[in-house]
């Protein structure tokens, strides 16, 4: 009988993966799953087995990245029009030509300012508010919000509106009558500001993205350019600002390493390596359909079925990270999948990166009494999204003397 798709955290440790993913990488071959989209799928537990099928161009990405633990999930829908997520082959590498040269690390460098002043700012609205706060309302999320915001030149204050119909459509319980809805609102949106960028380019991602399409010869409709907003919209604020909650929470269980990391700022960049590996915070994995006969070790997948690459169980893979479910900042963990493998890795992972080391040096040094103002049994967390996270993180710290 085949067994189901591990979709449950284990008691004790929030931030630990399914259990079942240590048996799956113990076992010979691939372990073959059923599925809540109705399909059963083969899972790749290991870290060699991940980057190579990751890499392999058989195997398709034409469903969203997690439409696997969508209940009843139609898998005969083809991919939108300049999906970055769900395109393969030619059609990809256009779109990724197109991104590349706005999310490389020189771009990004050139950011940092920025974005640790907007980082401050909200550091200085909170002191002057004082705690109790909500971290990820009152920080967690306006942060990449920001970011995002001024990168595609969308007005901040429209943020409400993209991020409560983002969270929509990242739930992982079915698609409703109320996704539907938030997915249109989302578009509408996005074309209106499409078609003033059209008019009256300026200085973002959007109105580069048109211009560098016409050079080059290949434009981006604006079916196309909608479709690239919303994907960067949505995924430029619900990783990062999940990833910033939770490594928060992360690090307040682990005071040690937070007091030697405040201490010396020069292992921030190491330490967000290994929260990024440790969280592994896209949790249900990459789902991936084969358009040939895949041979993977003692396992085949045939033309017509579909994988799951486990990227959480990736980076517990005890080949690769020993004692992989300790967090340890010390640990050299560059190597991680976090943000995928192949030609699908993640095209904002420099700007995540940049916003997590900023954040890391800053609030910890700003707010150095910081911790939780309810007990750590207390926190709740987003189990039924693609993105894993905490719900509210009520944190609080000592008035200035």
């Amino acid at each position: 009988m085949t067994e189901s798709f591990p979709v449950g955290r284990p008691s004790g440790c929030p931030f630990d993966p399914a259990r079942e993913y240590a048996a799956y990488r113990q076992t010979d071959g691939l372990t073959k799953v059923s599925t809540p989209a109705g399909v059963d799928a083969y899972v790749a537990s290991r870290y060699d087995e991940v980057r190579t099928l990751l890499r392999d161009n058989r195997l398709s990405s034409r469903f969203a990245p997690s439409d696997h633990v969508v209940p009843n999930a139609d898998l005969s829908q083809e991919a939108e029009p300049g999906s970055l997520l769900q395109a393969d082959g030619a059609e990809h590498k256009r779109l990724r030509r197109l991104l590349a040269t706005e999310f490389a690390v020189k771009r990004m460098e050139a950011l940092r300012p920025r974005v640790a002043a907007m980082i401050d700012e909200r550091l200085d609205a909170m002191l002057a508010a004082g705690g109790p706060v909500d971290l990820v309302q009152e920080f967690a999320l306006p942060i990449p919000s920001l970011v995002i915001c001024e990168l595609l030149g969308v007005p901040y204050a429209d943020r409400d509106e993209f991020q409560a119909r983002g969270a929509q459509l990242v739930r992982v319980d079915g698609w409703t009558e109320e996704s539907q809805r938030a997915s249109d609102e989302l578009n509408e949106y996005i074309v209106g500001l499409v078609l003033a960028k059209q008019a009256r380019p300026e200085d973002d991602i959007l109105s580069r993205l048109i211009t560098r399409g016409q050079e080059l010869g290949t434009p981006l409709t604006v079916e196309e350019l909608v479709s690239v907003g919303v994907t960067l919209l949505i995924a430029g604020h619900e990783t990062t600002a999940n990833m910033i909650a939770l490594s928060t929470l992360a690090l307040l269980r682990h005071p040690e390493q937070l007091a030697d990391l405040r201490s010396d700022p020069s292992k921030v960049p190491a330490a967000v390596e290994e929260l990024l590996r440790y969280l592994s915070v896209v949790h249900y994995g990459l789902f991936r359909y084969a358009t040939d006969e895949v041979p993977v070790g003692l396992s085949t997948i045939d033309a017509g079925e579909y994988l799951i690459a486990a990227l959480s169980s990736a980076n517990r893979d005890e080949s690769v990270f020993p004692d992989p479910d300790r967090l340890d900042l010390e640990r050299d963990a560059t190597a991680h999948v976090a943000f995928g493998f192949g030609p699908h890795q993640c095209v904002g992972q420099q700007l995540a990166r940049l916003e997590l080391q900023e954040v890391l040096t800053r609030l910890y040094a700003r707010i150095p009494t910081l911790r939780l103002a309810v007990p750590f049994e207390q926190i709740d967390y987003r189990v039924n999204t693609l993105v894993y996270g905490v719900k509210v993180l009520p944190v609080t710290w000592d008035a200035p003397i």
